[in-house]
């Protein structure tokens, strides 16, 4: 069974007859892989990876076809399933880490508590998770900075902080909505860099959504381009970017 199997999505906004942003995609994603939705705004690649962990849910959002991520049917998962399976199973970093992270309590913290939800370890425990896993994306002097709130952070270290709190419950899968676009050229590679080493090290499969095709380029195996809500080319990335089919 692969990680991610997706057949048939379908999700539309402001009912069944409503925007169809997302028409019929189709896609696996195996442990330890790396998969790169591409497409431009508005071809639907943020929402497809919404939909992996239910989070049209409540919204709104019409949602139709299979989903299976670590062995849980979405589609068909209660309230309690989907809880245990974002940040347990599946985690996903989201694209502004200002706006995701709480401006008024330490980073640390905020690490610890997506801990303890999940393991129901003590404080103690969660906070000396939150330093390790700050200190394993690069944070330095993690102990002192897991105080911090996240004004005190810059772009770059906001984003570990998100990066490190994903990985706070050791997901069998990551999703970045596009990690790097806030950031410049330097700190961009650098974080880039950090997905794929930890992607090497704990065997988590990775899936990147980004407009960037050179970012894709160099983080993923494969590479799925959208457009209009609609799959228009798939496979290898080298042969995707290197002789693509599609003159999109």
């Amino acid at each position: 069974m692969s990680l991610v199997e997706v057949s048939d999505l379908t999700i539309s906004f402001d009912g069944a007859d409503g925007v169809r942003a997302v028409d019929g995609l189709s896609f696996t994603l195996e442990e330890g892989a790396a998969l790169g939705v591409v497409g431009e705004s508005g071809s639907g690649k943020s929402a497809s990876a919404y939909a992996l962990l239910g989070l049209h849910r409540g919204t709104g959002a019409t949602v139709g076809g299979s989903i299976r991520v670590a062995g849980v049917d979405v589609q068909a998962a209660d309230d309690a399933e989907l809880r245990a399976l974002r940040g347990a199973k599946a985690a996903m970093v989201f694209q502004d880490p200002l706006s995701s992270l709480d401006p008024y309590y330490a980073v640390g913290d905020q690490i610890a508590e997506v801990y303890r939800v999940h393991t129901r370890a003590s404080g103690r425990a969660a906070r000396a998770r939150a330093v390790d896993v700050l200190d394993r994306v690069g944070i330095p002097d993690a102990v002192r900075r897991s105080r911090s709130r996240p004004h005190e952070f810059s772009g770059g270290m906001r984003q570990r902080a998100l990066i490190a709190m994903a990985l706070a419950c050791e997901p069998q899968l990551l999703i970045a909505d596009e990690p790097t676009t806030a950031l410049d050229v330097t700190v961009q590679a650098q974080i880039l860099d950090l997905l794929h080493t930890l992607r090497r090290e704990t065997g988590m499969g990775l899936l990147l959504v980004t407009h960037d095709v050179g970012v894709a380029a160099e983080s993923v195996d494969e590479v799925l381009v959208m457009q209009s809500g609609r799959e228009v080319e798939r496979g290898p990335v080298a042969e995707v970017l290197g002789a693509p089919r599609q003159p999109y």
